[in-house]
């Protein structure tokens, strides 16, 4: 029997309340000064269901960086038009953070809990690599899949980080269409481009 006011085991929204507790503690605190004890008040739930839910602190952690949605269905099948590819896998990226507030927020908080501590950095890398960038290879011309999916990780990351999470002035209020176009053709250069090429220079 839970105690008064506490969620009681089994109730609809105890998972989620222990979820969202977490998201918010290890975001602001990090992994190590997180406690069990402290994700149990916060979530007004008795601490032993966490244990119940979730196992450890590891599992709890390993919960809260889940995506809250399918890469393969965001990053796959760019569109009929292959040289727009780039543009479209921009615009698709931010349409998935821009339409939805809460989903928007709770990205936020799963890049804050995964760059806290060196245990998250770790389960989000391979988050990541399970994930997004499996699903990006999918897309990608084959010479060196996996080098053209980080380099498209990587780019996408340091705009979602710059705009999302750190609000760097430019970035921040930037339309999608000006980041669209901005970001595109060298998304498109990862996606089916040479990786060799040189870059044009001026004549002397």
């Amino acid at each position: 029997m839970g105690r008064l006011g506490r969620r009681p085991v089994g109730g609809p929204d105890t998972r989620e309340a222990i979820l969202a507790a977490g998201r918010e503690l290890f975001a602001e605190r990090g992994f190590d000064r997180t406690t069990m004890r402290a994700v149990a008040a916060k979530a007004e739930v008795d601490p032993a269901l966490i244990h119940h839910y979730f196992g450890t602190k590891e599992g709890l952690l390993t919960a809260v960086l889940e995506l809250p949605m399918d890469p393969v269905a965001l990053l796959g099948d760019l569109g009929g038009d292959p040289e727009r590819a780039g543009d479209e896998l921009v615009r698709r990226v931010l349409g998935f953070w821009e339409d939805a507030p809460e989903t928007r927020e709770r990205m936020v908080a799963l890049l804050r809990t995964g760059l806290s501590h060196d245990t998250s950095a770790a389960l989000l890398r391979d988050l990541l690599g399970r994930t997004i960038l499996a699903a990006l290879e999918r897309s990608v011309a084959p010479d060196r899949p996996r080098l053209r999916a980080a380099l498209i990780g990587t780019q996408m990351g340091g705009m979602l980080l710059a705009r999302y999470l750190l609000r760097v002035p430019g970035v921040a209020e930037a339309t999608v269409d000006e980041l669209a176009l901005a970001l595109g053709p060298t998304i498109q250069r990862y996606l089916t481009g040479s990786l060799d090429a040189e870059p044009d220079r001026p004549a002397p």
